[in-house]
């Protein structure tokens, strides 16, 4: 296919790149030349803007960072909105059932069709094609764009209601913020009470208490301190404020949903939305006075 892909970050560039070597013909945009060239190089065409990209190819996907970034790119000035061959608008991003609803109402004015398809498995399974791909839209283009989406991962299908894959999304990475914070503070629970925190992930992994962060992130980022499993703190507050919203919208009860985010609002606020998520144990492990991992860990100043 011919393919339009707009935003080269940690997630979009290895998911162009892939496309590229599965031998579809890319027209790309960020705006960092460093990155386009890269994909220059690899055989992609640039484009000079979202609708320079929309003019040449009838499939654009676009992999941004914030819910102002996807509107922009999608219905703003020089947008892919205004693009004279697009007829779909593919958004890899997490923003939110409402904003995606919103998007697809614009685009529609101009008979493109907007296919929400968040994606799931962090910047590893961009790079291997591996990520848990969420399609919501039209089944007829979904079964257009589907062997190019076959190349970034694992394809599931939600429905063709406008907004269904971010609502999936949501529910996906609210576990995930979860699992980071409530493994952070069982393994300061342990730390504080003298166990050793690295036998702990191990005994967490062959027991009933083994999730994602016990088996990716802290064995990678947390243990050896070096926090960079490669997802910003500002991402993951951003995906739990949207989940807290669309649970509000819902009239559900959100007790553990609530907690959540309020340990992620600390998270920001102490460590930066440039952090590593992977570092929300930092603000536990300061209020316990304990380090985990590392050649400091146990009782902090110890």
């Amino acid at each position: 296919m011919d393919i339009g892909f707009i935003g080269l970050g940690n997630m979009g560039f290895p998911m162009a790149r892939r496309l590229i070597e599965a031998g579809h013909q890319l027209v790309v945009f960020d705006t960092r030349k460093e990155v386009v060239d890269k994909l220059v190089a690899r055989g992609a065409k640039a484009a000079t803007s979202p609708k320079d990209v929309a003019d040449q190819v009838e499939t654009v996907m676009a992999s941004l960072p914030s819910l102002q970034a996807s509107l922009a790119v999608a219905t703003g000035n020089n947008g892919v909105i205004e693009g004279e061959r697009v007829k779909r608008f593919v958004d890899l991003s997490t923003v939110g059932s409402q904003k995606a609803v919103e998007i697809h109402g614009l685009l529609a004015k101009r008979n493109i069709v907007q296919i929400d398809s968040p994606v799931s498995g962090g910047v590893a399974g961009a790079e291997k094609g591996t990520l848990a791909v969420m399609v919501s839209g039209p089944k007829a283009d979904f079964e257009t764009i589907k062997a190019a989406l076959d190349v970034i991962g694992k394809v599931f299908f939600i429905g063709e209601k406008p907004g269904s894959a971010q609502t999936m999304k949501l529910a996906n990475n609210f576990l995930s913020a979860t699992a980071i914070v409530a493994t952070s503070e069982a393994v300061v629970m342990g730390v504080k009470a003298g166990l050793d925190p690295a036998v702990m992930i191990d005994v967490i992994n062959a027991g009933s208490g083994m999730n994602t962060a016990s088996r990716d992130k802290f064995p990678r980022s947390v243990l050896p301190r070096t926090f960079d499993f490669g997802f910003a703190t500002g991402l993951m507050v951003k995906d739990v404020r949207l989940a807290l919203a669309e649970m509000k919208q819902l009239g559900l009860s959100m007790e553990v949903a609530d907690a959540v985010g309020r340990l992620w609002e600390t998270v920001i606020a102490d460590e930066g939305a440039e952090s590593d998520f992977t570092a929300a144990i930092k603000p536990i492990e300061k209020k316990a006075g304990v380090v985990v991992g590392g050649a400091k860990s146990g009782l902090a100043g110890k």
